[in-house]
């Protein structure tokens, strides 16, 4: 039977519908595929692997050829979920043709079918620019973790009149630019919730409440994998470092103690 790919207009028909927009993080083509066969409508691959999977304290030290890397064996791993590969820090930030040159990187050597930056009212001529050439473009706004230093850290946005004012006028302007979608993360759910009302395009909540047109979290998150610090807004669907650290566990005793590998896990002949 033949998989139907999810797609940017497929999600604004997910929105009209009312039906929730699931989406996961992921870095790899095992997980890709498992979340793939899942249901999830929505892979980013995003720049928070730096921290997850590379151990930095930020998103920043990641490079376009590191997320290229990871998007290609991620779009491997899938055959309906929609691949949206994150432009780090540095890639887009000089102006639309700096954007096109990472977008077009993106979309032709890892085989993603969106692009997602950070930015509001800032980016929307950038996001017109890619839109308009042809680049399908996920929007970003709120909590911005390229922007962490500007932040002082990683704290929720939006909660006095005029922060969220600016963060209504972020949204509806990548709206208006062509964005197929906006990330709102880490602001007040009420704000989210107003917001996703009034934009004609989904809103994909993490850190912003029920009242968003999706969700996204960090797959070593929902998995109870990554052991940082974990935001007010992760649920852990599993105790996945316990149960990792339990099984590793068992299979050291069985090698120390001799039961392992038996004979059903060895060549005779």
């Amino acid at each position: 039977m033949t998989v139907r790919r999810v797609t940017v207009p497929g999600l604004m028909a997910m929105k009209r519908e009312g039906r929730k927009i699931v989406a996961v993080t992921a870095y790899d083509f095992t997980f890709a595929r498992l979340l793939d066969q899942a249901g999830v409508d929505l892979l980013l691959v995003g720049d928070s692997l730096g921290m997850v999977v590379q151990g930095h304290e930020t998103t920043l030290p990641v490079t376009l050829d590191e997320m290229i890397y990871h998007t290609r064996a991620v779009a491997r791993g899938t055959a309906r979920a929609l691949v949206v590969c994150d432009l780090p820090f540095g890639s887009y930030h000089e102006g639309p043709e700096s954007a096109m040159a990472s977008s077009v990187r993106a979309l032709k050597e890892s085989g993603c079918h969106a692009v997602k930056l950070e930015g509001g009212e800032a980016m929307a001529a950038t996001v017109r620019f890619l839109v308009e050439r042809g680049v399908p473009v996920i929007g970003h706004v709120g909590l911005t973790p390229q922007s962490v230093h500007a932040f002082g850290g990683f704290r929720v946005q939006g909660r006095d009149e005029a922060a969220a004012r600016r963060i209504t006028a972020d949204a509806e302007s990548l709206a208006e630019a062509g964005a197929g979608a906006v990330v709102l993360e880490g602001i007040p759910a009420p704000l989210a919730t107003t917001i996703s009302a009034r934009l004609p395009i989904p809103t994909i909540g993490i850190g912003a409440g029920p009242g968003c047109d999706g969700q996204v979290l960090v797959l070593y998150d929902l998995l109870g994998l990554y052991e940082g610090v974990k935001p007010r807004f992760v649920k852990e669907f599993m105790p996945g470092g316990a149960q990792v650290r339990q099984a590793v566990g068992d299979y050291a005793a069985a090698v120390r103690e001799g039961t392992f590998p038996g004979a059903e896990h060895s060549f005779n002949s």
